[in-house]
């Protein structure tokens, strides 16, 4: 059955229209005049407002990067994807929650490549996890012309929802269903960094299914709230995976699910081949991190649907410069042969002989 959903666009505050999602029929965006608004229809795809994508290029800072992935995200919605992966820098500052200890947060992109952070004390679990709940609150704000009950912000484990239920509490611009795959509170670390992990002797699919129902207990496995038009994962783990996919079989198509700072692209073992399938199979439409330091040092990764992957080099002074371009993501034998054969200018060299002696001053 086709879903109708009431939505108010993010340009236009007095418009309210009713959209149908993910339709099979193509999308017919017709500008409606200002005498019927209240009843006509609009694609999900138009649910943020007119942002239309110019050249790609890299996000100047924090600001710019929301927006460029907000029109990624978009686009991605009128070409009716509803399997998305959102990836932003480890630990990235968003400046939404705002601490009265800190006297006010500035944004900040930090973490663009491994190692390279301009906060004194590098990254803690509390960052991340607030980077985390601050990029979910920036897509819950985003599908909020949805309605609340249609949009859920899905945590690894209660601790994790509670402290955003405890942070967005109030707050109207960020209604929402907020739930965890884990409700017996348990710190389940997903993402990037794990925390300790026990050695367990490797087991199949239907093992860690059977493991996934006992850690759920009696309240069974985690199901989606009623009504869910936007499922928004955050930061899941390799366990959170298997619930993820398993969501996604019973939901079909016509949710739109959407995984924020999974780290898909460091997945080295999915728990089967269909989970392989399922979650390669979802679009990567912004992607902002660091390339194979390895392979590539000082460079950083970039792809906002629907462009190509650009892999680019953060001098020591100035903004990053592309130095490749291609159709998929940069594999670090990609990152190695760019790094190679890339070309630097003797002012660029200069300059960044210059910084590294004025960084060695100050130390």
């Amino acid at each position: 059955m086709t879903r109708k959903l009431l939505i108010i666009t993010g340009m236009a505050a007095a418009s309210m229209l009713a959209v149908t999602a993910f339709q099979q029929t193509p999308y017919k965006l017709k500008t409606p005049p200002a005498a019927q608004y209240s009843s006509s229809r609009l694609s999900i795809g138009k649910v943020f407002g007119d942002n239309t994508t110019k050249e790609q290029q890299l996000p100047k800072d924090v600001k710019d990067a929301i927006s460029k992935c907000r029109g990624a995200v978009q686009k991605a919605l009128e070409n009716r994807l509803s399997r998305m992966d959102v990836e932003m820098p480890v630990g990235a500052n968003f400046g939404v929650e705002k601490k009265k200890s800190s006297g006010g947060r500035k944004s900040s992109l930090a973490s663009l490549t491994d190692g390279d952070s301009s906060s004194e004390e590098g990254l803690t679990m509390e960052k991340l996890d607030t980077s985390n709940r601050e990029l979910a609150r920036l897509f819950v704000e985003m599908f909020q012309p949805l309605g609340g009950q249609h949009i859920s912000a899905v945590f690894n484990d209660e601790s994790l929802a509670d402290e955003a239920r405890a942070f967005w509490k109030g707050d109207l611009s960020v209604e929402c269903n907020i739930v965890a795959i884990d409700r017996k509170g348990k710190r389940s670390r997903g993402g990037l960094m794990g925390g300790k992990k026990k050695k367990k002797k490797a087991v199949g699919f239907a093992s860690k299914m059977a493991e996934e129902l006992e850690d759920y207990g009696a309240s069974g496995p985690f199901v989606l709230p009623k009504d869910t038009e936007v499922a928004l994962f955050v930061a899941p783990g390799p366990k959170e995976l298997i619930a993820i996919e398993r969501i996604c079989n019973e939901v079909g198509m016509g949710t739109c699910v959407i995984l924020l700072n999974a780290r898909l692209s460091r997945v080295e073992k999915y728990a089967s081949n269909d989970a392989r399938k399922l979650f390669e199979g979802f679009e990567p439409v912004w992607f902002l991190g660091a390339a194979s330091q390895e392979d590539a040092p000082g460079c950083l990764m970039h792809r906002a649907y629907p462009g190509k992957w650009l892999l680019a080099r953060k001098p020591k002074v100035g903004a990053p410069k592309t130095i490749a371009i291609q159709d998929d993501i940069f594999t670090g034998e990609d990152c190695a042969e760019a790094y190679a054969s890339m070309e630097v200018s003797d002012l660029e060299k200069t300059s960044e002989k210059l910084a590294m002696n004025v960084a060695e001053w100050f130390k």
